[in-house]
């Protein structure tokens, strides 16, 4: 579940700031399993995700702070690094 949680708060982290701002619902499918949430700026640099995980409807919230996350999922404390994500690949024809 931890590199479920840490995909989307990459995810979330690469958001423009005026996409995190508006907060709509966000969804992506992952192994069965849809995640709904949205983001929120929050003081101090901080964003907040937080929503459902569907099927089961198991909650979730997180704080991302630089590269630190925390928070609880499925009423479970979580707390981990944003792992460094790769670099893309571009390729031209």
């Amino acid at each position: 579940m931890t590199k479920f949680i840490a995909a989307l708060t990459i995810a979330a982290a690469l958001l423009p700031a005026g996409v995190a701002a508006r907060g709509p619902d966000q969804r992506f499918t992952r192994d069965g399993m849809t995640y709904v949430y949205s983001v929120s700026p929050a003081a101090g640099g901080r964003q907040v995700i937080q929503g459902r995980r569907l099927p089961g409807n198991s909650s979730f919230r997180l704080v991302v702070k630089g590269n630190r996350v925390a928070g609880t999922s499925g009423g479970q404390p979580v707390s981990f690094r944003v792992p460094v994500a790769a670099p893309a690949v571009l390729a031209a024809r």
